[in-house]
């Protein structure tokens, strides 16, 4: 089950999942009481396509409104999915495991104090404003279809916060690492970070994210936070490294087929 957060925090994880849906911007936003249902028919992002439940008292009428939720879905052609936090109600998670649902994908959001860590002595890396640049540099650090660029241009352009997008480039290789950092007054969210396989191993990943962190930091802000899948042992090796710590932890259920 989902690792308890103690009462004292919880406004800190409602705190952390307003800025993370203004970091990461749907395109369709529909409430049903407290649960914001997050559509985006053009990319398949499960942060962009999924329902969150967002006060653990709202509990009624669970399989209706998750059957009407599904039919949103449908119409947007993605598959129905729920994202369980610490402030999703537990008779919803009971719901759906005597519903035949299946949890997958355990993710680490993880926060580090700006004002207290000593930022590596890196070479600083300035973010672009191109968008398109950055975007081509992203699907190619990725290795992600070509096809996600319009849709991926168009988050990135709906974005409000101010945000830096950073890109380090082999002048003979073409791009080997990017981050995306949007910071929403004193909360910086690190989006994104990728390091291209062939050149993981050589340091661009703290680079890429001390620049970003520096550039937050110059601008005023004073908590850093970020996603992390929780299998991933070289990304949370990194953020340990530079004083990352978790915060809380979130998964998502689907419907297991018959």
């Amino acid at each position: 089950m989902l690792a308890t957060v103690p009462d004292q925090n919880l406004p800190l994880v409602r705190r952390l999942e307003a800025v993370g849906f203004r970091a990461w911007p749907a395109t369709s936003v529909v409430y049903d009481g407290s649960w914001q249902i997050r559509l985006t028919g053009s990319h398949p992002s499960k942060r962009l396509n999924c329902i969150v439940a967002l006060d653990p008292s709202d509990s009624r009428d669970i399989g209706l409104r998750i059957e009407k939720a599904g039919r949103r879905f449908e119409a947007h052609g993605r598959p129905l999915l729920i994202r369980q936090t610490p402030l999703s109600p537990k008779p919803m998670i009971d719901f759906l495991e005597a519903d035949g649902w299946e949890r997958f994908e355990e993710v680490l959001t993880m926060t580090c104090d700006l004002s207290r860590i000593d930022l590596p002595d890196t070479l600083d890396h300035l973010p672009t404003h191109d968008i398109g640049r950055y975007v081509d540099a992203d699907i190619s650090v990725h290795g992600e279809d070509l096809a996600l660029k319009p849709s991926l241009a168009e988050i990135i352009s709906a974005i409000k916060p101010p945000t830096g997008m950073f890109v380090i480039e082999d002048p003979q290789d073409g791009p080997i690492a990017t981050t995306l950092c949007v910071q929403d007054n004193d909360l910086a969210g690190i989006m994104s970070l990728a390091v291209r396989p062939d050149r993981r191993g050589q340091g661009l990943g703290i680079e890429v994210l001390t620049s970003a962190l520096r550039w937050a930091r110059i601008g005023g802000a004073r908590t850093a936070w970020l996603q992390v899948v929780a299998d991933n042992a070289p990304a949370l090796a990194l953020y340990a490294k530079m004083g990352f710590e978790e915060a809380y932890r979130y998964y998502y259920w689907r419907k297991a087929e018959a």
